[in-house]
């Protein structure tokens, strides 16, 4: 084969540290924006971004030369940064250590894409821990509440 070709599409979720709610809905769609520009600037593809008051979801397409850790240090680094730079009551702002990343097939993006927009509504019903978990389950990964909470 002459060339290569990718579809290398990710759905990135992680919290705020402690899962505290720093988000309210004023600020929320100025982060989202926010971290949509720097996958962009970053050569990432952002579908879509969203999330609740304590976490964020990214559905995403990577560059084949980008790992997904990568990609999620360079997110979540600059954002806190211009989180903190940009709304001074929030200088002790952090995000969670850890992140889950589950890949996405071309049939399932529309799907994946819909969840993140309705995340206001279906958190009216379930937590982000409640989410997260069924997320680790429905991927069939192994986890232990010791360390997915830290």
């Amino acid at each position: 084969m002459a060339d290569s070709f990718h579809s290398l599409t990710y759905h990135l979720i992680w919290s705020t540290k402690d899962r505290l709610p720093w988000f309210s809905e004023e600020i929320q769609p100025r982060i989202w924006e926010y971290i949509a520009g720097i996958a962009l600037q970053k050569r990432m593809v952002p579908l879509c971004v969203g999330g609740y008051q304590d976490h964020v979801h990214v559905l995403l397409r990577l560059p084949p030369n980008l790992d997904v850790s990568k990609a999620v240090q360079l997110l979540k680094g600059p954002s806190s940064k211009w989180i903190h730079a940009t709304f001074p009551k929030m200088s002790t702002f952090e995000w969670q250590d850890g992140y889950g990343a589950f890949t996405v097939s071309k049939s399932q993006t529309s799907e994946v894409f819909d969840y993140i927009k309705k995340q206001r509504e279906h958190h009216r019903v379930k937590t982000f821990q409640e989410e997260y978990i069924e997320f680790l389950t429905r991927h069939e990964i192994e986890w232990n509440p010791e360390y997915v909470w830290g």
